[in-house]
């Protein structure tokens, strides 16, 4: 239901846009293409009324001329003159290329004295014809003035102006000649236009609907798919996977999105393994004891040998259930964020101090433990956990030497960094190992088949106070020739 009432407010949202940019588009083109249409009847009114004025003026000096002469003169020749040119008039303006225009001409007074047929009110007051008397030039006035945009729906109506231009009438007498122009074909114009630039408006619209449409489309099913995605992370399932096709940005996002699924399903496979190898774990030890103890209940009382092998098995068994906690809890505590105390030390003393550690639990082993040089690498960090991590690295390489072979913990300063390497003459760690060396519980099929001790919890623990230190640590190993672990941690201002 939210999908729907989502997709019908994008729908009127993408309408609604598309009309008010198609819509804003076309008005703003109909208003160009009137305005221009306007200056072009502005000028064509002004011409018309220039070469009726001229003709005009013509036609009064050559009747005058004919009656000089004829011989008549005065007052009587101007009256003829007059009545002459009044009957040229119809016939000189509209025969002279000056149709479509209607023209009223008036005594200086303001009077007519001759109108074209069917000649609309100029409008004009008797003030337009004094100014363009004594001004002696053409002055404009408005007739009717034409509404903006009615041309979207109704015929178009650019209005009428009027051009008021002074002439000078038989007898010397002065007069003004009204023009007002028809845009009758401008208007045609904008009427024939009319028609396909709303179909075209109409199209735009339609296409940029289904065009949002479309994009909107797109996007909402990205969203229904990061929906099942979630519900099937919800619901424990990590198999779905969203589409990434394309090299935009919705499927830069669902590779985003695929990769952390990526991540959720292997924490959680892990997560399962953790759980899966930690009950085994701990299922050994808890069998063990419950086995002894059911042994005591039965022949523990009378038998004392019976009871002190029981008795220390338990103890063994309870001491390795031991371990196992405090490695876990280890484990738990780095996970979730480890207090570091921030303190100066001494690198190369304790490092010193944990390979003589380590090398008194190998002495039947005889196994050579090479440590740093005597001289002091000060540092700051926190030396509790800089020692479970060396402990850590050494025990492993003193387990997996063999006897005769060696093992060495080196330091090193550079600039601001300190490297730390624990190296062994060990079988190595083969190749399809190394990926997994840091996970929890692992342990190679070579250590679980010769049954060697340890939880695989170590390195796992030894990366986690690594890592929250800031620092980085790697292993490099070839089997047959050694291991090498490499810790990297900043040296802190000292």
């Amino acid at each position: 239901m939210r999908d729907r009432s989502l997709r019908v407010w994008l729908f009127l949202a993408s309408v609604l846009f598309a009309v008010l940019v198609v819509g804003g588009f076309a008005l703003t083109t109909y208003v160009v293409v009137s305005e221009g249409m306007r200056v072009v009847v502005s000028e064509t009114g002004a011409r018309v009324a220039s070469s009726a004025a001229v003709l005009l003026g013509e036609a009064v000096t050559e009747s005058e001329q004919t009656l000089e002469r004829e011989g008549l003169h005065g007052a009587e020749a101007a009256r003829v003159a007059e009545a002459v040119l009044l009957e040229r008039i119809p016939a000189l303006l509209q025969g002279a290329g000056l149709a479509g225009a209607e023209f009223v001409l008036r005594a200086s007074d303001g009077t007519d004295i001759w109108s074209s047929e069917g000649a609309a009110t100029s409008g004009a007051t008797s003030g337009d014809h004094v100014a363009a008397i004594t001004q002696g030039k053409t002055t404009y006035s408005v007739v009717r003035k034409g509404p903006l945009v009615t041309g979207l729906i109704t015929q178009a109506d650019l209005g009428l102006n009027a051009a008021h231009v002074p002439v000078r009438l038989p007898g010397g007498r002065l007069g003004v000649l009204d023009v007002i122009y028809h845009p009758v074909t401008e208007e045609r114009m904008i009427d024939t236009i009319r028609t396909p630039m709303s179909a075209l408006a109409i199209l735009a619209m339609f296409v940029m609907v289904v065009l949002m449409q479309t994009s909107m489309a797109w996007v909402l099913n990205l969203i229904a798919n990061l929906r099942r995605a979630a519900d099937s992370i919800d619901a424990g399932r990590l198999d779905d996977r969203l589409p990434e096709e394309g090299s935009n940005e919705i499927a830069q996002l669902a590779r985003s999105l695929n990769r952390l699924i990526d991540r959720l399903q292997r924490r959680s496979e892990a997560q399962g393994r953790f759980v899966a190898d930690a009950s085994h774990e701990l299922a050994t030890p808890v069998a063990g004891i419950r086995g002894y103890t059911s042994i005591l209940r039965a022949w523990g009382g009378a038998d004392a040998a019976v009871r002190e092998e029981a008795v220390d098995a338990i103890d063994r068994e309870s001491a390795r259930m031991a371990r196992l906690t405090s490695d876990l809890l280890n484990l738990l505590h780095a996970d979730q964020g480890l207090r570091l105390k921030s303190e100066r030390l001494d690198l190369n003393a304790l490092a010193r101090e944990r390979l003589a550690a380590t090398a008194s639990r190998y002495l039947d082993r005889d196994i050579e433990f090479v440590g740093p040089r005597d001289e002091s690498l000060i540092m700051i960090g926190d030396s509790d956990r800089l020692e479970d991590v060396l402990s850590i690295l050494l025990d492993n390489a003193g387990k997996y030497t063999p006897a005769g072979g060696s093992v060495t913990l080196d330091t090193m300063r550079r600039r601001d960094e300190i490297t730390i390497t624990v190296s062994d003459t060990g079988r190595g760690i083969p190749p399809e190992d190394i990926p997994r060396l840091f996970d929890r519980f692992f342990r190679s099929d070579q250590a679980r088949a010769e049954g060697e001790s340890g939880f695989g919890l170590g390195l796992a623990i030894a990366r986690s106070i690594v890592h929250s230190m800031g620092g980085t640590i790697a292993v490099d190993s070839q089997p047959g020739v050694g291991t090498t672990f490499a810790i990297v941690l900043n040296r802190g201002r000292v």
